[in-house]
């Protein structure tokens, strides 16, 4: 009579549970790397929508030489919805006693635009390239110390 020798139970579930540790290694290391994914996108809308506000300002029909209204206009602004697309956030401040989306100063002249990362970090970038990591005032990023 030949007897069947196969896995006992308890290799059975020694496998099972290796399996499932690398399973949830992989998952963290991916869910990171989807999440930095996801920043970048939403730092190169904000790149896209700083490259629009300078052709609002040159654009003597509409921007006027300012950036007045520059958030109002969705031709400009589409790249706002794709950063909530991705899991960010476009920070809604007080701006000359206004709540806004962007932050331009008391003459239109600077816009500064910020939002919250998928890491609730802040990012903020300017009409003259600075980048800051608080929320938008007076048209200009606030540097951290």
């Amino acid at each position: 009579m030949n007897k069947s020798r196969g896995f006992t139970i308890i290799e059975l579930i020694v496998v099972i549970a290796i399996i499932a540790i690398l399973a949830a290694i992989v998952l963290v290391n991916v869910t990171q790397y989807i999440n930095k994914s996801k920043d970048a996108s939403i730092k190169a809308n904000i790149d896209t929508i700083m490259t629009n506000s300078a052709v609002y300002l040159a654009d003597q029909t509409k921007g006027n030489g300012d950036y007045a209204d520059f958030m109002d206009k969705p031709e400009y602004t589409i790249p706002e919805e794709q950063i909530t697309n991705q899991g960010g956030t476009v920070v809604t401040a007080e701006c000359n006693g206004v709540l806004t989306t962007a932050c331009d100063d008391t003459d239109d002249q600077a816009f500064c635009i910020s939002v919250v990362l998928t890491d609730a970090s802040t990012y903020c970038k300017d009409s003259s390239g600075a980048l800051g990591d608080e929320t938008c005032a007076a048209g200009v990023c606030p540097q951290s110390e």
